[in-house]
């Protein structure tokens, strides 16, 4: 039986010497499924997300910002997979009244 495809969400804290902070904003630029949603340029962090099919390439692309030249940190703060099947299906809306 084949695996459900699946999609897998974490979101990472990404502390680098602020000085190296464009050069590892442009890595994870490149890095497909991968997105900057804050920053604090002063301290050099970043919040960022990253989506791929599976654990295996999240955490690739996770070692590749830690190998990120200025990197110090990279701290996962959330995780979640879920089937891309249930992510297609329509959630009812529920009045709260």
């Amino acid at each position: 039986m084949k695996k459900p495809e699946e999609l897998h969400i974490t979101s990472l804290i990404v502390h680098a010497a602020p000085a190296a902070l464009a050069g590892v904003r442009a890595l994870i630029a490149t890095i497909a499924g991968a997105e900057i949603h804050g920053a604090d340029e002063q301290v050099g962090k970043l919040v960022i997300t990253l989506e791929a099919p599976n654990s295996h390439a999240i955490l690739d692309q996770v070692a590749l910002i830690q190998q990120s030249p200025g990197v110090i940190t990279v701290a996962m703060v959330y995780q979640h997979a879920e089937p891309l099947e249930s992510l297609n299906s329509e959630i009812p809306h529920v009045d709260p009244s």
